[in-house]
C-alpha cells in the first residue's frame, strides 16, 4: 500500500511540476487574447526623432552672418522618456524628460589667417527639458468589456499641453577674429548655462502593436527662452523654442 501512495505521489509531483513550467508568466497574467484584464493604470514609452530649433535669437543671428552656420546646424537628434499615469478614461497626466544636442564644425566667412588657412571653431547646443503634460484622447484608447476585459483601440489620436523646465548648454570654442584695427586672431572659449521656464502643445497618434504595447508618433512646438552667461553679455536672451518631431514604442501597466 505504502509503495502505491509512493508511485501516486511522485507521478503527482512531476505533473505539477509540468503544469508549473508551462504556465505563462505572471507578467503575461494580466493579458487576454487581445484584451487586458483592467483598464491600465499608466504607461512608460521612449521616443526618438528630430528637433529643430528656431535659433531666431541674435546670439545665432551673429553666427549665421559671421561663420559658416546656418540655423539648420543647430538640429539634433531628440531622446525623450515618457512616464504617463492615467487619471481619466480619456486623460493622462505624463511626466516627460528629454534631451538634445547638436555639434557644428565653422569658419569665419570674410577672414582667413596669415596662412590663407580658415579660421575655424565649433558650437553645440544642448537642451534638456524636464516637464508635465496633460493629454486628451479624441477618444477614448479602450473600452471596458464588463468587469474584466479591457479593449485598446487600435489607432487613439490625442493633443496635449504641458510645462516645465529647460536646462541648455551653448559652448563655442576654436579660432576668432579680434576686433581691433589689425584683426588679430586668437584662441578662445565661450560658454553660457541656465534654466529656463518652458510651454509646450503637442499632438500625436497612438497606434496598439498588443493590448499592453504601442507605437506613437508625436509632433510638439516647444517655447522657451532663457539669459546668457557673461561670455555672450552682450546678446539677449537666448531662443531655445522649436518643433520637433518624434516616434516610440511605450508599454502599458
Amino acid at each position: 500500500m505504502s509503495f502505491r501512495w509512493g508511485r501516486m505521489g511522485a507521478a503527482g509531483t512531476v505533473a505539477l511540476v509540468a503544469a508549473l513550467a508551462s504556465a505563462p508568466p505572471l507578467a503575461a497574467q494580466g493579458e487576454g487574447d487581445g484584451f487586458l484584464f483592467r483598464a491600465p493604470a499608466g504607461r512608460l514609452g521612449l521616443r526618438v526623432g528630430y528637433a529643430r530649433p528656431n535659433a531666431g535669437s541674435d546670439v545665432f543671428s551673429d553666427f549665421i552672418n559671421q561663420l559658416t552656420l546656418s540655423r539648420s546646424d543647430f538640429g539634433a537628434v531628440e531622446l525623450a522618456a515618457d512616464l504617463a499615469f492615467r487619471v481619466a478614461p480619456r486623460n493622462d497626466v505624463v511626466f516627460s524628460l528629454g534631451y538634445a544636442g547638436s555639434r557644428a564644425r565653422s569658419e569665419f566667412q570674410h577672414w582667413v589667417d596669415q596662412n590663407d588657412l580658415p579660421i575655424e571653431q565649433h558650437t553645440t547646443l544642448q537642451r534638456v527639458p524636464i516637464t508635465a503634460s496633460i493629454k486628451w484622447y479624441l477618444e477614448p484608447p479602450g473600452r471596458s468589456i464588463g468587469r474584466f476585459a479591457w479593449l485598446p483601440r487600435r489607432y487613439a489620436p490625442y493633443v496635449g499641453v504641458g510645462a516645465g523646465a529647460m536646462w541648455y548648454r551653448l559652448h563655442q570654442w576654436g579660432d576668432f577674429v579680434a576686433n581691433d584695427s589689425v584683426h588679430s586672431v586668437f584662441s578662445d572659449s565661450f560658454s553660457s548655462d541656465d534654466w529656463a521656464v518652458t510651454g509646450h502643445a503637442f499632438a500625436g497618434l497612438d497606434v496598439a502593436l498588443s493590448p499592453r504595447f504601442v507605437l506613437t508618433g508625436e509632433a510638439r512646438y516647444t517655447y522657451a527662452k532663457a539669459p546668457m552667461s557673461t561670455d555672450f553679455q552682450n546678446f539677449n536672451r537666448i531662443d531655445l523654442s522649436g518643433f520637433s518631431l518624434t516616434a516610440g514604442v511605450a508599454v502599458r501597466f
